[in-house]
C-alpha cells in the first residue's frame, strides 16, 4: 500500500474534482497545507475562483489553480489531463469526489438519472481512466481516491440514481485497487472515501446551519487523512449521529439479506422492521 506521506510532500501534485465546495474543498486546503500543488475542477466557475483564493491562502508555498470542466464529458476529462499534466507535470493524488444529488424515483425523471450517473460514476471511472495511466507510468508512490457513499452499499430507498451511481464506485474501485496492486512496478494505491452525514452544499437541502447530527468536511478529511496514513482502503466516516458500529451493523443487515433469502432492503421492511431494530441492541 502506498506511504500516504510520501504522496502528500512538498511539490507533489494533487488534482480534485468537485473542488469548489464540500470535502473537496477541505480535502484540497489540506493538500495545500502540506505544500502540495493542487488543481481544483468544478464546473461552477465563480465558485472556483473563490475556491482558488481560500485553497491558495492555506500555504504560502503551494501552487494553486482551477479549471472548469465537466467530469461526465470524457473528452472534457481527457483535454483536462492532457492540460493539467502540461503545465504541472506528473499527478501524485487524484481524488474523484465530484458529485450531485438532484433526486430519483424508479420511473421518475429521465434526466436525473442520466445526469446522477453522468457525474456521480462515469465521472470517477473517466477520471481514474484517463489520468490513471500516466499516474502509473511515473513510477513515483501515487493515490486515486474516489468518494462513494453508504448509499451505495446499504442501499436505502428514496434516490435510487444516487444508489445505484454510488454502488458502482463501491465495485469499480475494488476492481481498482486489485488491478493497480497486481500490475508489476506500480506504486499507485486506490481508496474508497465513505463519508457519513456531511453538512456540504449537496446534502444541506436548504438548511442554512449544520445539523448536530453531521460532522463538517473539514472532520471528514481529518478522519480520511488519518486512515489513508493507516492504509486504510474503506474509509468509513462515522458521523455525529452514526458510530462505527452501528454502520458495521447495517452493513451487514444489508448483506444478510440475500444470505438469508429475506425481501431486498429488508430493515425497511414491514415483516422485519422490529427483528433489525433488535439486531442493532445486540
Amino acid at each position: 500500500m502506498t506511504d500516504f506521506r510520501s504522496v502528500m510532500g512538498i511539490g507533489k501534485l494533487a488534482v480534485v474534482t468537485g473542488g469548489a465546495s464540500g470535502i473537496g474543498l477541505a480535502a484540497a486546503k489540506t493538500f495545500a497545507a502540506h505544500g502540495m500543488r493542487v488543481v481544483l475542477v468544478d464546473k461552477d466557475s465563480d465558485k472556483l475562483a473563490e475556491a482558488e483564493k481560500a485553497v491558495g491562502a492555506q500555504s504560502s508555498a503551494a501552487v494553486v489553480v482551477s479549471i472548469a470542466a465537466d467530469v461526465s464529458d470524457l473528452d472534457a476529462v481527457t483535454a483536462l489531463e492532457r492540460d493539467v499534466v502540461k503545465r504541472f507535470g506528473s499527478v501524485h493524488l487524484l481524488m474523484n469526489n465530484a458529485g450531485i444529488q438532484p433526486g430519483s424515483s424508479v420511473f421518475g425523471e429521465r434526466a436525473n438519472w442520466d445526469s446522477v450517473l453522468g457525474v456521480n460514476l462515469m465521472g470517477i471511472i473517466h477520471g481514474t481512466r484517463v489520468f490513471g495511466p500516466g499516474m502509473i507510468a511515473h513510477g513515483e508512490a501515487a493515490m486515486i481516491i474516489n468518494t462513494g457513499s453508504k448509499q451505495g452499499i446499504t442501499t436505502p430507498p428514496g434516490d435510487p440514481a444516487y444508489n445505484v451511481a454510488k454502488a458502482g464506485v463501491k465495485a469499480f474501485t475494488e476492481a481498482l485497487e486489485h488491478e493497480l496492486r497486481n500490475t508489476d512496478d506500480c506504486k499507485v494505491s486506490a481508496h474508497l472515501l465513505i463519508p457519513g452525514f456531511v453538512y456540504t452544499p449537496l446534502t444541506s437541502r436548504g438548511r442554512t446551519e449544520k445539523p448536530d447530527a453531521a460532522w463538517t468536511p473539514e472532520q471528514t478529511v481529518d478522519f480520511m487523512t488519518d486512515s489513508l496514513k493507516k492504509g486504510d482502503f474503506y474509509i468509513l466516516c462515522p458521523d455525529n449521529d452514526v458510530d462505527r458500529a452501528t454502520d458495521e451493523k447495517r452493513i451487514a443487515w444489508a448483506a444478510g439479506d440475500i444470505v438469508e433469502n429475506r425481501p431486498p432492503l429488508s430493515r425497511w421492511h414491514p415483516d422485519y422492521k422490529n427483528a433489525f431494530s433488535e439486531y442493532l441492541k445486540t
